[in-house]
């Protein structure tokens, strides 16, 4: 890592903190910390799940309990258990914490247009843009990979967004029963494994492997959210995968894909798969690929 780049992120940081008024133990001048307040605007008027919650926020359990304590005490914030399941918790905000998080919007609108009005219309436009470039890039530094369960409730929506994409893009269609099979079975430890990808707790990813030993394993329903395409999840998902194949003992990746999708062939051959002849009698599939794995 760049020393001179970790000194930009750092001054970046400090410029921010101070701008927004973040080092202040009185945020927005409404005494209390930006933590408290960041948490009020994450409830939100509809109340949000503790869970929920801990993973939006990356906070660990023991910060979010005493944060809304704290609230609690400013009567600002009721936590209950949830009606439909009762080992789920939730926090709701009161009336009192409704206006509140008003009084926030409002305040956190001045402090935006404190930054904006000393700017010329050209600095301006110049600003926005590149906080709009520096968001998405910090989105992309957040995301999150892990191993996780192929029958999870998550795990099952990726997969039929995946289908719903391919049903609407192949030229006749995309029918999974017609496909070679990949279930949950066989996506599982010691056969296979789903990686997912998170955001702010949220799946916006996924790739799966099913594994042969040491002969060829395979990739299979790689899939990115639209709503996070262009932050390079793709080939992060493609080297997680190369990870796994090769801690499983595997020496090479293989894979099919349909000619449909040009971006996902375009991305396969900058990640370094070679085109091969068909090892499959997959029916949606156009084109075969492989990479050998390194050590």
């Amino acid at each position: 890592m760049n020393p001179s780049d970790i000194q930009q992120v750092r001054s970046f940081n400090r410029v921010v903190a101070a701008g927004i008024g973040a080092i202040d133990d009185r945020f927005l001048g409404r005494g209390r910390p930006m933590g408290e307040s960041r948490l009020l605007w994450e409830i939100g008027a509809e109340g949000a799940d503790l869970r929920t919650l801990r993973a939006r926020l990356n906070l660990d359990s023991g910060y979010l309990s005493r944060t809304l304590v704290s609230l609690e005490r400013q009567g600002l914030v009721l936590v209950e258990a949830r009606p439909d399941d009762r080992r789920v918790r939730r926090a709701r905000l009161t009336p009192a914490g409704l206006d509140e998080r008003n009084e926030l919007e409002k305040l956190s609108d001045s402090v935006a247009c404190r930054v904006l009005e000393p700017l010329s219309d050209g600095q301006r436009q110049r600003l926005v843009e590149a906080m709009a470039e520096v968001e998405r890039l910090l989105q992309a530094s957040l995301v999150s990979f892990a191993v996780e369960d192929p029958d999870s409730d998550d795990a099952r929506g990726c997969f039929m967004q995946y289908f719903a994409e391919l049903n609407a893009r192949f030229d006749a269609g995309f029918d999974p029963d017609n496909s070679l099979p990949a279930d949950a079975r066989e996506l599982r430890h010691p056969q296979g494994a789903l990686i997912m990808a998170r955001l702010h707790g949220e799946p916006v990813g996924c790739v799966a492997l099913k594994f042969h030993g040491p002969a060829p394993c395979e990739l299979k329903r790689m899939w990115v959210s639209p709503s996070a395409r262009g932050l390079g999840l793709g080939r992060r998902l493609i080297a997680q995968a190369e990870t796994q194949a090769r801690q499983h003992g595997a020496r090479s990746v293989r894979l099919e894909t349909n000619r449909a999708l040009s971006e996902a062939i375009r991305l396969y051959r900058q990640a370094g798969y070679v085109e091969v002849a068909a090892f499959s009698d997959e029916p949606y599939a156009h084109h075969w690929f492989e990479k050998r794995l390194t050590a």
